[in-house]
């Protein structure tokens, strides 16, 4: 048996193998080790291996989901042995020493999950493989649980914000790649001839051309994709709908340090809950949410896809009662998208086909309800087709399967009387053979007078006869009729001629009867999944309509407005709030302070001073956050809103360290720094907080001046820019697209009160030692503050402070040129060299004229 079991862990590699024995998924050695602790459960000791006692736990199989999904959290891969054949196969082939045989049937990893209870119903379960071809790069993503298939073309620079919008669960990449991923796969699974040969295989057809037209980098990862589902899958690939080609600059790019930063769809723990997607969530199906997670991670770039969204959600936003009565009905559907992926993943029973019935029925019935409006969104034009379609499948459904079929097929009793006469009849004769059973067991009891005499049934003795042990000596006469099979403590087990007979006719009935069962559930798996890519496009149609709702449930109660989205680089939003921190204060009676913002060509670069705790970084995300929520498609937290379209989102907001990597907070906060001022286009939007703070005063100045002076003359982006560094107000004389707030405080009685209001112009102080008082500092501390920030005042109005001298300065793009200017003539007396013909004397003279040029520079 351990020859047999090391051969599969040779093949289970890096995963941890689940090895069948009987009713039991047995670990042995390392595996062991690793399971008993993640699981806590026992670890003991089976025979010897090489000298030492073999380490081993199991865990019982009806409950095996339940520990695959805590080994699975942990961030472990499980490799599922099942026994191919049974003991008495085994026997008959190889004779009575025979093992049974088993083979590796599925890989269980975190990306290709199928089973309801491994699964989040409000997130999707995305799988990705990186490919790149000649330095192009495109990464492939499948969500195996209900058939999406994406191909998106980037670069090595924009493959991180991919791959954070996606938050796929596994990422896969080619050995030797410097590429952040979870698993490496052979580079034969990376060729791109190989990878478009088997997507043609898949889908049957001689070109992908009717797909799209992919590049050999997208061909590269899309087949490493399909070749490690297939891998995982051991051959049977789960549902794929034919790959939907994207460009990056379908949607708006945020990288991951901003979708960090801005916490779109979870918190820096890794939570759901306290994210932008948390507060704005109404969905009433898992997914609606799994959509509307989607649609915020990757907001729009197409104006009138925008708009389209945007019109359905003023539909029922306008409309009360048809919102509570879609709602209503889409409340009461089942998952139709993951049920039909667990069907053609080889996973589903006979209720994943009633989940198919009544999510298809409902669709169609909403169809109804919504083909009456007039006049219809565009939108809701197109996805109205998708609801209907299906109205054979749905008869047949009705007419074969009972109103609430159950999970597992091994027990029958899923297909309704009537749809097959054949079977009627056999469950006809298995339920005369129980009254006959029941007959017999009042025959038994009047004979013997034993009151307490049952037949019972199992798996081991089938159908026998049970009385207590100090009834049981009637039974025990030779001349009985009955038949002794088993002693236990307290009761003693019979069988009767009579008995048996009857229990071979109820046996034999209830057998043919499952068969036939099983071959109406295969038939009507074939027939459903036959019809899968208009299913799945169904289930697409339901989740558009509940996320549309749901947003529109979410403006009605938060008092939200349909920003006005133009082409213009624009952003004017009155009464703006922070959907998140709005809805904390509200839990606690308190009221968000609304704030304008309004950025235009000639008032594009805010720069907000005030105190700590004032609000600035809650003024800058949630101008951001409207941004992303705008041109998702839905409505916005503000009074009234105008937004230009956003190609790229940056947010430097916060602290955060990198020290696995060897980056300090600073060091971070420079390397986001310098790609926003790398990576921001005219069309972009930037916020950021307290730039140079993690550096000493001059360095974190100077540095801040410069940022500054960079987005205005070059980077030319909206942009909010807070800080703390007073000196900077001084750029308004010279920066015409600059302009002044800053979030108002009062001291008053010596207490500071914050007011939350972004008002125009520079703050007057900073409030630092307030803001310490605030929170507690001694007053001994805050008092001997007080007197240096004196003498550092003082000081300052003798000498100009920090800023002295910094109005002489030229501005970024002239100081750049200046740069530029040296730099030529070092180059070009460089270029005028003849290195062969040098000297040693010649040399050295030249080295002292490049010098010169240098200091004179």
């Amino acid at each position: 048996m351990m020859a047999q079991y090391l051969a599969l862990k040779a093949e289970a590699a890096d995963c941890l193998l689940f090895y069948r024995m009987g009713d039991f998924f047995e670990l042995f050695f390392d595996d062991a080790r690793v399971a008993a602790q993640v699981l806590d459960i026992a670890l003991t000791a089976r025979g010897e291996h090489e000298g030492e006692k073999i380490p081993m736990c199991g865990v019982p199989v009806h409950a095996a989901t339940a520990y695959l999904q805590r080994l699975i959290k942990a961030g472990h891969r499980v490799a599922i042995a099942e026994q191919t054949e049974t003991p008495e196969a085994a026997r008959k082939a190889r004779g009575s020493k025979a093992l049974v045989g088993r083979a590796i049937v599925r890989f269980v990893t975190a990306g290709t999950l199928t089973e309801e209870a491994l699964l989040d119903a409000r997130a999707a379960n995305w799988c990705a493989a990186i490919g790149e071809v000649n330095g192009a790069v495109a990464i492939a993503a499948a969500d195996v649980s209900t058939g999406r298939f994406v191909v998106m073309e980037t670069n090595a620079g924009g493959m991180g914000a991919e791959l954070a919008r996606l938050g796929a669960a596994e990422v896969v990449a080619c050995e030797g790649a410097d590429h952040p991923a979870s698993v490496w796969r052979p580079r034969a699974d990376f060729d791109s001839a190989g990878g478009e040969a088997r997507l043609k295989r898949l889908y049957g057809v001689a070109t992908l051309d009717g797909f799209g037209q992919f590049s050999r980098a997208a061909l590269s990862a899309a087949g490493a994709l399909v070749a490690y589902l297939e891998h995982n899958a051991k051959g049977a690939l789960p549902f794929l709908r034919p790959p939907a080609l994207s460009a990056a600059a379908e949607a708006m790019a945020i990288d991951a340090a901003t979708r960090e930063s801005l916490e779109l769809t979870c918190t820096v723990t890794g939570q759901r809950k306290g994210s932008l997607l948390d507060a704005v969530d109404r969905t009433v199906t898992g997914a609606g949410a799994r959509l509307l997670s989607e649609d915020i991670a990757a907001p729009l770039m197409d104006l009138g896809a925008i708009e389209a969204r945007q019109a359905l959600v003023a539909l029922f936003h306008d409309d009360e009662g048809l919102r509570e009565r879609l709602r209503g009905a889409l409340r009461a559907l089942p998952d139709v998208g993951r049920a039909l992926g667990r069907l053609a993943a080889g996973r589903g029973g006979p209720r994943d086909l009633g989940q198919l019935r009544d999510g298809l029925d409902g669709a169609w019935h909403l169809a109804e309800l919504l083909g009456r409006v007039e006049p219809a969104p565009a939108l809701l034009a197109d996805t109205l087709p998708r609801l209907r379609g299906h109205g054979t499948l749905i008869d047949l459904l009705k007419r074969a399967l009972v109103p609430a079929p159950p999970i597992e097929a091994s027990d029958g009793g899923y297909i309704a009387a009537g749809y097959d006469a054949a079977l009627d009849d056999l469950r006809d004769a298995g339920a005369g053979g129980r009254r006959a059973i029941a007959a017999l067991e009042a025959k038994y009891r009047a004979d013997t007078g034993v009151s307490a005499l049952k037949i019972k049934h199992n798996g081991v003795l089938g159908y026998h006869i049970e009385v207590p042990a100090r009834a049981a000596d009637p039974l025990m006469r030779a001349d009985s009729g009955f038949t002794h099979r088993q002693t236990m403590a307290g009761a003693i087990r019979f069988n009767a001629p009579d008995l048996h007979e009857v229990a071979s006719r109820v046996t034999q009935a209830g057998a043919h009867a499952l068969t036939a069962e099983a071959a109406h559930l295969e038939e009507l798996t074939q027939t459903a999944l036959a019809a899968r890519e208009n299913i799945a496009a169904t289930a697409d149609a339901l989740a558009r309509l509940d996320v549309a709702a749901g947003l529109a449930e979410r403006a009605v109660e938060g008092h939200w407005t349909r920003p006005q989205m133009v082409e213009q680089p624009c952003f004017e939003v009155a009464g703006g709030r922070h959907p998140v921190v709005e809805r904390a204060l509200a839990t606690s009676g308190d009221r968000f302070v609304a704030n304008d913002c309004r950025l235009s060509e000639a008032n594009r670069l805010w720069l907000v001073t005030g105190p700590n705790m004032g609000g600035k970084s809650t003024f800058l995300r949630q101008n951001a956050l409207i941004a992303v929520l705008a041109q998702a498609g839905s409505y916005v937290p503000a009074e009234r809103a105008t937004i230009g379209l956003v190609d790229r989102l940056f947010s430097r907001v916060g602290a955060s360290d990198n020290l696995a990597r060897g980056r300090s907070t600073f060091m971070v906060e420079m390397v986001e720094t310098a790609a926003i001022l790398a990576q921001a286009t005219a069309q972009s939007f930037v916020i950021l907080d307290e730039v140079g703070r993690g550096t000493s005063t001059y360095d974190g100045l100077a540095i801040a001046w410069a940022v500054v002076e960079a987005i205005h003359e070059d980077n030319r982006c909206r942009c909010l820019f807070a800080t703390h560094y007073h000196e900077l107000t001084r750029l308004a004389e010279r920066c015409d697209a600059l302009s002044l707030h800053h979030v108002r405080a009062r001291e008053w009685k010596g207490d500071l009160v914050l007011l939350h209001e972004v008002a125009e112009g520079p703050a007057d102080r900073s409030y630092g030692l307030a803001v310490a008082r605030l929170a507690g500092m001694s007053p001994g501390t805050v008092a001997r503050a007080k007197s240096v920030l004196a003498k550092l005042e003082a000081g300052r109005a003798k000498t100009g402070g920090l800023a002295a001298g910094l109005d002489d300065l030229p501005l970024f793009a002239a100081a750049a040129q200046a740069e530029e200017a040296q730099c030529d003539a070092i180059r070009a007396e460089v270029e005028a060299i003849d290195v062969d013909a040098l000297t040693p004397r010649e040399a050295l003279d030249t080295l002292y004229r490049l010098k010169a040029l240098a200091r004179e520079g």
